[in-house]
């Protein structure tokens, strides 16, 4: 017990965008626009999926995963977000803060984990399609995503005891409207050693790992790719990538985005660390619901069904 006896403040202030406090209210509405669509749109594929059995298929499934880790981000991020841009509401207890902080790392660990899932298929019905079926059955999608959630609560589970062993008395103002480890740690006033180190081993391991592994999938997709003869066919099976690169795209941008600010932008204004971090945590939720909804013509009909059953 004496290990986490350490000075700390009751709570933390939480920040918006640093020099743009007076355009706070102005973005809280795109901000409630950008909530409503996360939480909204994928809802509806969550439920699309489950009622629609033409998407009761391995690819659908981990795409129903992908919108529940989205919402699941973006309730974690919710009430301090439009807390402190809509009610000016900065204060966040202690504990809550690593709480979240444990979340918000924890579900992007878990996309994360999905996108690499979700190439894996994407390589089976391209390069083995006769295996599809036996290799992706539901008891292996099922084991797929308990892994994931089992990878991120036991790698993330030291987070908040490595936060909690530090003394905390230089600030309690955080740089976000939410709670991150490398935000709360450069607050300690003691050696963050080991919480860098961690934090790196984290970061290397599962989301460089996950990248490696999908990049990896879809030279091994192009190179079964190539070697059919019909051009139409080519076409026909990049199409049905099509999606999950753009969803890759949209979580790993940004990130890589975030860590070279981060690292080689340290005399850039603190706003645009702040909007890169922000870009980070909202763009996906956003627009994977909206790529998937536009680029795969099976989720529009469900979703047309599905709307059409209501009114009647």
């Amino acid at each position: 017990m004496a290990l986490f006896n350490v000075t700390r403040p009751a709570s933390f202030l939480l920040t918006g965008i640093p020099g743009l406090e007076s355009l706070h209210p102005w973005l809280a509405g795109p901000l409630c626009v950008m909530y409503a669509v996360a939480l909204g749109a994928n809802t509806v594929i969550l439920q699309a999926v489950w009622v629609e059995s033409s998407l009761h298929a391995p690819m659908y499934y981990f795409l129903s995963m992908l919108s529940f880790s989205d919402v699941a981000m973006s309730v974690a991020t919710l009430p301090t977000v439009l807390g402190t841009f809509c009610l000016d509401a900065r204060s966040i207890a202690f504990e809550a803060c690593l709480v979240q902080m444990f979340l918000i790392h924890s579900f992007s660990m878990m996309e994360s984990g999905i996108l690499l899932a979700m190439s894996f298929d994407r390589y089976v019905a391209i390069c083995d399609p006769l295996h599809y079926a036996t290799v992706l059955t539901n008891e292996f999608i099922a084991g797929v995503g308990l892994a994931v959630i089992a990878r991120s609560f036991i790698t993330l589970f030291p987070l908040p005891f490595l936060i909690k062993r530090l003394p905390i008395c230089r600030s309690n103002v955080l740089s976000h409207s939410y709670c991150l480890h490398p935000d709360m740690m450069k607050l300690a006033c003691a050696d963050i050693t080991i919480n860098s180190i961690y934090g790196l081993f984290v970061l290397v391991s599962t989301f460089g790992m996950d990248l490696l592994l999908i990049v990896l999938s879809y030279v091994l997709i192009l190179r079964s790719v190539m070697a059919i003869a019909s051009h139409e066919e080519r076409l026909k099976a990049l199409n049905t990538c099509v999606s999950h690169i753009l969803a890759v795209l949209a979580f790993y941008v940004p990130m890589i985005g975030v860590s070279t600010v981060h690292r080689f932008g340290k005399h850039a204004p603190r706003y645009v660390h702040v909007l890169m971090s922000n870009v980070y945590l909202f763009v996906p939720p956003v627009l994977n619901p909206l790529i998937y909804s536009a680029k795969t013509k099976e989720i529009r009909r469900a979703v047309f069904r599905m709307f059409r059953r209501i009114k009647l």
